[in-house]
């Protein structure tokens, strides 16, 4: 067991290189296409991944010049890590991305990515082919797309190495936040090898810890917090589908036993379904004892759901200090901060304070809000900036957070406004340039406590809610929401008053649904002193989120304003009903 500094080479392409010759038989990757057949996983060991990328590469070299960006579109499977780590070896910039999918909002968003990168070819699998194909045609997009899993699809001797750099592009990260339209982040080796460089450190990762998980490589959690730290480490990463995952969670825990995983990573609406839906007789089967590192971001994480499921997974060997609190961003390649090796820290804090952006213990019988420690932050100059005069805070005191370190990317490609306005900021004695990252958080001894999203934030009749705590109220109080989505956010009516969207399983008749309606706005005034003006129940998948399982609520109020939503259920008040363009009754 090493711990390896992940900075003794000056490219993720000469650390792949060197691992190929070190340790060709180790197994590299495998994915699981079938959790009850003996046979339903492939493996591919350090040498073969090797290989299949030299063999891509030469392809791609054929017909890409250094620096073209190239549309990966692929569903989950070793093909896409054959195809990124192809367009690695050969020195063009991959662009992961979902497949377009059947809805046309999906669809205007891969191709809103395919032209804001300037793609000039596309790669999938034998399986999406003639979907990508007809995409493109429809979209009159002009580009070529190729299976890169057929036979004949280059040849690993014509391969050229690229003479790669630590400042040359790997990727473009495309996000669209919770708030805007697609942006491509523009990651580079350095960055790559700087943040799981600095994941190992935080969590102290060795190359014998193994690595595995189902979330989608298109995205940055998946992909440079999951797959890239452990082929940088030399270990083995087990990866499962993401439908796999949510038709049955406890394949997921099956996953990390069977192929004795140390780290997983996932959202914190896993962690929930996986506490209410592990039969007893599921739990009695696992060993969970070997998983150290249960990282959970990418969304707000709930000090109930930690509770929860350490108590639910104990028998199976769970330990609470597994639980890894993380935050990060794909503007800072992924990772910020993160701690393991002891039970998350969780702080109640004052509500009404906290409305205030102070965080202080709560009065006896008052108002209480728990917030999540995301432990230090080991590689970042960090900074909790007042967002409308660039002021510094003091610790203990909420703002914006603001970033900088040798994991903050370049920029957005192709957005130079975009990029001086979110990566060149500075506070206000000029010291920068910071990364602006939109979230609003305190520094308390050292480690970060993540609040919410500036965007988001409600002003309520001069309060400061945090919509996340009333989705999460609603889903913890009531049963019919639980594990679903929801959106919280205000609407001028002419002051600005709250409106909730949120998914709902089952079937209710009218008037179950009035009286559930009546329920909820209950709820919300008794634990947050507003009205709610509108409450909205819509279809699961109604509501919509980003490639990393952010809720978009400026889009969510967007759809609501523009009567795009089809409600199951809906409750507005006249002056919010006059807003809207057209809602059914």
């Amino acid at each position: 067991m090493t711990r390896p500094c992940l900075l003794d080479e000056p490219t993720a392409l000469h650390l792949l290189r060197r691992h190929a010759a070190e340790r060709p038989g180790r197994a590299a990757v495998t994915f699981v296409h079938d959790h009850d057949a003996a046979d339903g996983a492939r493996t591919l060991d350090y040498a073969a991944l090797d290989a299949e990328a030299r063999r891509l590469a030469s392809w791609l070299q054929e017909r890409c010049a250094p620096g073209d960006r190239v549309l990966l579109l692929h569903p989950p499977g070793l093909p896409f890590v054959t195809a990124f780590l192809g367009c690695l070896y050969a020195g063009t910039v991959a662009v992961p991305s979902p497949m377009p999918g059947q809805f046309q909002y999906q669809q205007r968003r891969v191709t809103r990515i395919a032209l804001d990168a300037g793609v000039g070819v596309a790669l999938t699998d034998s399986g999406q082919l003639e979907e990508a194909r007809r995409w493109i045609e429809t979209e009159n997009l002009g580009f070529t797309v190729a299976a890169s899993d057929t036979d004949g699809f280059g040849a690993a001797e014509n391969w050229r190495d690229p003479g790669a750099s630590a400042g040359d592009l790997v990727l473009l990260q495309y996000t669209s936040g919770s708030t805007g339209d697609p942006k491509g982040v523009m990651v580079d080796h350095g960055n790559l090898l700087h943040n799981a460089d600095s994941l190992r450190r935080a969590l102290g990762l060795t190359d014998d810890t193994n690595f595995g998980g189902w979330i989608p490589l298109y995205h940055d959690m998946g992909l440079m917090g999951q797959l890239l730290p452990s082929l940088f480490l030399g270990s083995h990463c087990a990866l499962m589908s993401p439908m796999a995952f949510l038709k049955r969670p406890h394949q997921w825990l099956s996953l990390l036993d069977r192929y004795d995983v140390g780290y997983s990573a996932a959202p914190n609406f896993a962690y929930e379904l996986c506490v209410r839906r592990v039969t007893d007789a599921q739990l009695a089967g696992l060993d969970l004892s070997r998983w150290r590192f249960a990282a959970n971001g990418s969304e707000p994480i709930q000090a109930s759901t930690l509770r929860d499921f350490a108590e639910r997974f104990a028998p199976a060997g769970f330990r609470a200090e597994a639980l890894a609190p993380c935050y990060g961003m794909a503007e800072a390649t992924v990772f910020v901060s993160g701690l393991a090796g002891r039970p998350p820290r969780v702080e109640p804090v004052d509500s009404d304070a906290l409305e205030k952006h102070v965080l202080q213990p709560p009065l006896p019988d008052g108002p209480v809000r728990e917030l999540v420690g995301c432990g230090n932050v080991p590689d970042f100059d960090v900074r909790i900036v007042e967002p409308s005069d660039g002021t510094v805070l003091p610790d203990g005191t909420t703002g914006e957070i603001w970033l900088r370190g040798p994991s903050v990317a370049a920029g957005y490609w192709g957005r130079p406004d975009a990029t001086e306005e979110t990566f060149g900021a500075r506070t206000a004695d000029g010291d920068g340039p910071f990364l602006r990252t939109g979230d609003l958080g305190a520094l308390v001894d050292g480690e970060i406590y993540v609040t919410g999203r500036s965007k988001d934030l409600l002003i309520v009749h001069g309060r400061n809610l945090y919509p996340q705590d009333i989705e999460h109220e609603l889903r913890r109080r009531h049963p019919e929401l639980a594990t679903l989505a929801g959106a919280a956010f205000t609407v001028p009516v002419p002051q600005e008053e709250v409106v909730v969207l949120h998914e709902i399983r089952g079937r209710f008749t009218d008037e179950q649904y009035a009286e559930l309606s009546r329920a909820l706005r209950t709820t919300v005034y008794k634990e947050f002193g507003v009205r709610t003006a509108g409450l909205v129940l819509l279809r699961p998948g109604s509501v919509r989120k980003t490639t990393s399982g952010k809720v978009q609520r400026s889009e969510m109020r967007r759809l609501f304003l523009d009567g795009a939503l089809t409600p199951l259920h809906a409750h507005l008040e006249p002056a919010v009903r006059e807003l809207v363009s057209e809602v059914p009754a």
